[in-house]
């Protein structure tokens, strides 16, 4: 579908920070290759708190398209915050998402539109050459897409790519905190998205500085901490606090085991014996992982109930 209505059928969402020089360049080809498809379109820009001049750029190119808008920051929020923002303002039934820095090629865009037109929920760009500092960016990134793609058993190479297209009704279902914005794909086919992926080119940054260093393996793995305590457990945590608790309690009743043998096979005093504080503690410890656990569930009901969030995600509704 490529008529012309007023809703339109692609929004681009492009969050912004600190960007000034590659925004023009990348406006003029992503307006040639709308042009060229005959796509009906919105551009986003989410200027993130930038401290350059991209704020004035993004005016400048509001004033040359009307279908240009832009969303303006008081202040550096980070990237799933302006992704989220640019999602809830997209009205389009496709929404794309891509950086700014010029290395994602607009031409690819198409690749994916026509991939979800074949009936996928979410189309994944992959950077099979990617044009980056291989001991800063490409090996963290095989490392952490491997870490990811044993959690979230998703059949993605390319995670980290920023060039993304979405079902609108797929993407606004996916809240966005932290840094979970590297993960969408993973939230939306748990609850049963098709995903599929394609290759798309990579260039090198001509532009300003990369945002990302090797401090984002931290951030990566914390998240896919917390990424897979919400695909394992978020509807049940006290099955989560309950295996720990259980190992505890394992462990607590085998050192009183332990105890009991060195008081009254080898007649040593409990006082003698380090056991008499390991007990105790591992049974108290096991008590209050499994207390945590209950208060899980019990906020995790509140959650729920109070907003009448789903536990389940329809697909479709017949007749």
């Amino acid at each position: 579908m490529k008529i012309k209505n007023k809703k339109p059928y692609i929004s681009l969402i492009l969050p912004v920070f600190n960007e000034e020089e590659s925004l023009q360049n990348l406006y003029e080809g992503i307006y040639k290759v709308f042009v060229k498809e005959n796509y009906s379109y919105e551009i986003i820009f989410i200027n993130d708190g930038s401290t350059d001049g991209s704020e004035q750029e993004i005016r400048k190119i509001i004033k040359l398209n009307k279908n240009v808008r832009g969303i303006l920051f008081r202040r550096n929020f980070g990237q799933s915050a302006a992704t989220a923002a640019g999602i809830h303002h997209a009205k389009g039934e496709i929404i794309v998402i891509m950086d700014t820095d010029l290395q994602n090629d607009p031409k690819d865009i198409p690749l994916l539109i026509n991939r979800i037109n074949d009936g996928f929920d979410i189309v994944s760009g992959w950077r099979k050459n990617r044009k980056d500092n291989k001991f800063f960016r490409n090996f963290p990134s095989k490392i952490a897409n491997w870490l990811i793609q044993k959690i979230g058993k998703v059949p993605i190479h390319d995670l980290g790519c920023s060039l993304k297209a979405y079902r609108s009704e797929i993407i606004k279902e996916v809240n966005l905190y932290g840094e979970m914005h590297r993960f969408i794909a993973i939230y939306a086919y748990s609850v049963g998205a098709k995903i599929s992926e394609v290759e798309v080119d990579h260039h090198f940054r001509k532009f300003g500085e990369s945002k990302y260093g090797l401090n984002r393996i931290f951030k990566v793995l914390v998240d896919l901490i917390t990424l897979k305590y919400m695909l394992s457990y978020a509807k049940k945590p006290i099955y989560f606090f309950g295996k720990i608790a259980s190992y505890f309690f394992t462990f607590g009743m085998l050192s009183f085991i332990g105890l009991l043998i060195h008081k009254f096979k080898f007649n040593t005093s409990f006082i003698q014996s380090p056991l008499t504080i390991l007990t105790p503690f591992l049974f108290v410890t096991g008590m209050n992982v499994l207390l945590f656990g209950l208060i899980a569930e019990l906020l995790m009901r509140i959650y729920h109930e109070s907003q009448n969030k789903p536990v389940y995600y329809i697909k479709e509704v017949l007749n």
